[in-house]
């Protein structure tokens, strides 16, 4: 500032010369603004940082869990999560419709559904769309859960929409039960997704249920544009049943009358409690063929995540990349609806499938790409670090397990031609929840060696 008063001197003396402005005003005011960009980020980090530890003060979905496992009206608790989401929404002025104007791909499932849902999401975004993705959990930062084209959402505009979210439900807490006044860590993220990709108007929104299906928070969606099942296992056993065909039922309760649905191949048991859910709610329902039977023409069959499961995981986002991609100019969301569900007969006349996922296509450029680009770390992921190279994989299942071996079999024997010395195997393990630690951990130690 001095060095601009000094310039200003000059002028006033009639000695100013176009040398002295740009010599000393113009080096002047470039400081004076990075200075204002560097206050400006620090403003930003810190309301982010802000945002993130008032996000860590809610409920966080482990203690969520943990406390419906135990509670002696668990059942009752389930129940009434669509109910209590959709108040927090209202309350949000989140309201469904809103959510309506989305035109969602919805997924559920036990193995395979994030991958699914990032094919899904890297597959339209070839096609030229803008995306929104809504996953979980995240590995480093809560930014993740929440993607626009792809990539997680700035950590400014992650403040930003947290507390505009945040202060209308603290606004209106006071005549709420203490049980109902703030939405626990995941149903907040949650309704933070919808409000995002409705502000941001993405064209698609790819929604991966949290756990479960018909009481996950995620399924206040009323009219997704196409539904889809990853295969199913053994999980979260305290809250969806210890059986597959139980888990299944939960998993299917995504389903919307008259909106198609496309599953990965399941055991004959699940199969049939998902075929005759979809009978009851009204649903379209087809499976994902095998990948190779796709007519991919000159183009070479090449996914960017590594891994056998990946190609049924694969196959399902193609499916219903096509199903979206072929109603886009049909409106699924003008169907009739009663608050706590569907007139489903009046639905189902109403609606035309417009087309049949079950049949396999041709392979554009766009679908090629799309595979050959995702990117989803963590899962079945190969990271080198100087002479360490790490094998990384979110397994958790005993099948997901199985698969898990395989890979690493395979990338680690492709890997031996390239590695000099010895050669040290270190396992690091990680199980949280209620699954079984030794059950996952006996095929890591058997079958690696």
């Amino acid at each position: 500032m001095q060095h601009i008063l000094h310039a200003c001197s000059y002028q006033s003396l009639g000695v100013f010369r176009r040398s002295h402005f740009k010599s000393i005003l113009i080096p002047s005011l470039q400081l004076l603004v990075e200075g204002h960009r560097c206050n400006m980020h620090t403003k930003q980090k810190s309301l982010y940082e802000d945002a993130i530890k008032t996000l860590n003060s809610l409920q966080s979905n482990a203690e969520t869990l943990k406390k419906i496992r135990k509670d002696k009206e668990r059942d009752k608790k389930v129940l009434s999560n669509i109910p209590d989401m959709l108040e927090f929404s209202r309350r949000a002025q989140i309201t469904l419709d809103k959510i309506d104007k989305l035109r969602v791909i919805h997924v559920s499932g036990t193995k395979g559904k994030g991958s699914t849902c990032a094919f899904v999401e890297s597959i339209l975004r070839n096609h030229g769309l803008k995306t929104g993705l809504y996953t979980s959990p995240h590995l480093v930062s809560a930014c993740e859960r929440i993607r626009l084209n792809g990539i997680p959402i700035r950590k400014d505009l992650f403040a930003n929409y947290f507390f505009d979210v945040y202060g209308k439900l603290e606004a209106t807490k006071n005549n709420c039960e203490e049980e109902h006044a703030m939405p626990a860590y995941f149903r907040f993220l949650t309704i933070l997704a919808f409000e995002v990709f409705v502000k941001e108007d993405v064209d698609v929104a790819i929604i991966e249920c949290g756990i479960g299906g018909a009481y996950d928070c995620t399924n206040i969606v009323r009219f997704p544009v196409v539904c889809g099942v990853s295969s199913l296992g053994i999980d979260h056993v305290g809250i969806l049943g210890d059986t597959e065909e139980k888990i299944a039922w939960h998993k299917a309760g995504i389903f919307k009358p008259g909106v198609p649905a496309v599953i990965s191949p399941q055991k004959p048991g699940p199969l049939q409690v998902i075929i005759d859910r979809a009978k009851e709610i009204g649903a379209p329902l087809s499976i994902a063929p095998d990948i190779d039977t796709y007519d991919w023409g000159e183009m070479a069959m090449d996914l960017g995540l590594a891994g056998d499961m990946q190609l049924w995981n694969a196959s399902l986002a193609m499916q219903l990349c096509n199903v979206w991609l072929n109603a886009r100019e049909h409106d699924f969301r003008q169907l009739p609806t009663t608050l706590n569900g569907y007139t489903q007969s009046e639905t189902i006349r109403q609606v035309k499938v417009f087309c049949r996922p079950s049949q396999v296509f041709p392979v554009t450029t766009e679908f090629a790409k799309g595979l050959k680009d995702c990117v989803w770390p963590g899962r079945s992921q190969t990271v080198k670090h100087g002479s360490i190279t790490y094998y990384l994989d979110g397994a958790h299942t005993p099948e997901s397990i199985e698969f898990c071996v395989r890979w690493f079999r395979e990338a680690h024997k492709a890997q031996l031609p390239h590695l000099r010395g010895p050669v040290c195997r270190v396992l690091l393990f990680n199980s949280t929840g209620d699954r079984q630690p030794a059950i996952l951990l006996a095929p890591l130690v058997v079958r690696t060696r």
